[in-house]
């Protein structure tokens, strides 16, 4: 049996925003994703803004801003806390170098905005940070030596084991141990 083709990429991924001033700053001004490309329409007594910030790839994350178009008055745009879910489960990873982490993680220390968590997983070194929507973001960087393994990923898809050498997450408020 052949195995069916990925897709050839990712165009763009959308969440809702709950401050379209304070989501931009986040993106474009410290995260350094470039706006591309603004949508506005209106639909049934309100209307709603759909913006793009670019991954450097020609993809994008994007965001909308709802007024009035059907949303409950009580909503929220982060996933995982109000699933009752830790703010890490659902979160948006971005590829980026060791020198754009660090690139950015001065821009949000000058901002006042502190890395949530600094993970080395291993096979992948991350820096995660909170988005004014609750939303968790990644930047995520592979570590040398890094190779998928489809016959690994498999074999543990169902396995219940824990890791034989677990990571350590630090951050300056907490240490927590994961594996």
């Amino acid at each position: 049996m052949t195995s069916p083709k990925p897709t050839v990429g990712l165009h763009h991924a959308a969440y809702a925003c709950a401050d379209l001033e304070a989501t931009n700053h986040f993106y474009e001004d410290l995260l350094g994703l470039p706006l591309v490309h603004t949508e506005v329409e209106h639909l049934q007594e309100g209307f709603f803004r759909h913006v793009f910030y670019d991954l450097g790839d020609g993809s994008c994350i994007a965001f909308f801003d709802l007024h009035g178009v059907g949303e409950k008055p009580d909503w929220s745009s982060s996933l995982s806390r109000p699933n009752g879910l830790p703010v890490w489960v659902n979160h948006f990873a971005f590829r980026a170098t060791e020198e754009k982490q660090n690139e950015v993680r001065a821009r949000m220390d000058a901002a006042g905005i502190k890395a949530l968590m600094d993970v080395d997983h291993g096979w992948c070194h991350s820096l995660y940070y909170l988005d004014p929507n609750g939303i968790m973001i990644e930047l995520c960087r592979d570590t040398p030596g890094f190779e998928p393994d489809s016959e690994q990923a498999h074999k543990l898809l169902n396995s219940t084991e824990r890791a034989a050498d677990p990571k350590v997450v630090t951050s300056k408020t907490a240490t927590t141990q994961l594996g």
